[in-house]
């Protein structure tokens, strides 16, 4: 971290145990991430008066370059926020799981997904359970029936227009994932 690793206690007296175990948790991030430029922890615990309940609040800012991330874990309905720890584990497991999203993305490891083409059924061979598709700048794309989902195969007709995802195979271009448009 560039900066210090900031920790505050709110209605309550600060403890050197729970400090710790809060430092313990933010230098583990540096495996996540080797950019993160500063990290807030704010542990708040209710009314001093309320003698029994008590569920803490835990908050956690951390700034990462172009991205801030914010945990704000409000106690959940259930008692196990009650012990200081798990509030702070809970917050600092949630904060994790974002800080890996947000490297990810950084990375360009994030998940896409083909887009479909549209295309017109050129010839149909229902007997053996293949067709082709015609599309505008890939020309005629193989398809097996079983690029049909919910066996819809015997249902196309020749200039039914379909979506596909075209993937180069054994013999050239095939269509998977063949589904009638309308």
């Amino acid at each position: 971290m560039q900066i210090p690793l900031q920790i505050t206690f709110s209605n309550m007296d600060p403890s050197d145990a729970v400090r710790a175990r809060i430092e313990e948790l933010a230098s583990k991030l540096d495996r996540f991430s080797d950019q993160i430029m500063s990290c807030r922890v704010v542990v708040r615990a209710p009314n001093r008066r309320q003698k029994t309940g008590r569920l803490y609040h835990v908050s956690i800012d951390l700034t990462l370059p172009g991205h801030e991330v914010a945990i704000n874990r409000s106690p959940p309905k259930h008692q196990a926020h009650e012990d200081i720890y798990v509030a702070i584990r809970d917050a600092f497991d949630a904060l994790t799981r974002r800080v890996e999203d947000v490297t990810r993305q950084q990375r360009g490891d994030v998940k896409t997904h083909d887009t479909p083409a549209v295309g017109t059924v050129l010839r149909l061979f229902p007997k053996k359970n293949y067709g082709f598709i015609e599309d505008a700048t890939l020309g005629e794309i193989y398809f097996h029936a079983n690029s049909v989902p919910n066996d819809s195969f015997h249902k196309l007709a020749v200039g039914d227009k379909v979506r596909y995802v075209a993937a180069q195979g054994e013999n050239g271009l095939q269509a998977s994932d063949v589904k009638p448009i309308g």
